[in-house]
């Protein structure tokens, strides 16, 4: 596996650019869009806490295990959301994909695919993965409905594994994809693409 280092990936209307303490504002307007935070069960930042959010993830990315974005449009610079590889083992090849989120006003569009095919092809065809990992909370019925839609298989369930913010202890639903089944999930999410072009026309 090769090493993961901050680059920036594009793809028709999204960036994917390298997390900076520069997007604090820019975070905290997209956290704004829908009230992102008040979801219990999700990672999203309240906006007067986006400078800790950052922090945390350039240090873990300093630390290694972590890689994060902010998802931008590619035309505007407008911030949509924010994305990352993270519980990066480069003794088995893996990385992960989560702490994804985008302001309302982009979720049921194509921002999500465009960001899977982005981060799933860089991690298999640049950084040689073997295995790339989601997971997500077992509360949030969307985000495992979305996940399942990329073609990932879940793997099973790890209880009692994680705090929430609110204190509570949550279970955690985990996913993956294996190098070996990425040519079809790549089919998949560009034949959906091609969909959402068809319905936008």
């Amino acid at each position: 596996m090769n090493t993961p280092t901050p680059v920036t990936l594009a793809m028709r209307d999204v960036r994917l650019v390298p997390m900076t303490t520069e997007h604090v504002a820019g975070l905290a307007a997209a956290a704004r869009d829908g009230r992102l935070w008040e979801l219990w069960y999700t990672s999203v930042p309240e906006p007067d806490h986006v400078d800790a959010y950052i922090a945390t993830a350039l240090s873990g990315q300093a630390a290694g295990h972590m890689l994060p974005w902010v998802v931008c449009d590619a035309h505007s610079g407008e911030v949509l959301g924010s994305t990352r590889y993270h519980d990066i083992v480069p003794a088995v090849s893996r990385v992960e994909v989560g702490y994804t989120w985008y302001a309302e006003r982009c979720q049921r569009s194509a921002v999500n695919t465009v960001c899977k095919l982005l981060l799933l092809g860089h991690a298999f065809e640049v950084l040689a993965c073997q295995v790339v990992g989601l997971r997500t909370d077992n509360f949030n019925f969307r985000s495992q409905r979305a996940i399942e839609a990329l073609g990932a298989r879940r793997d099973g369930v790890i209880r009692h594994h994680a705090p929430r913010r609110d204190g509570s202890v949550r279970d955690t639903v985990m996913y993956s994809i294996l190098a070996s089944e990425w040519p079809d999930v790549k089919r998949h999410l560009q034949q959906r693409l091609a969909r959402h072009d068809g319905r936008a026309a």
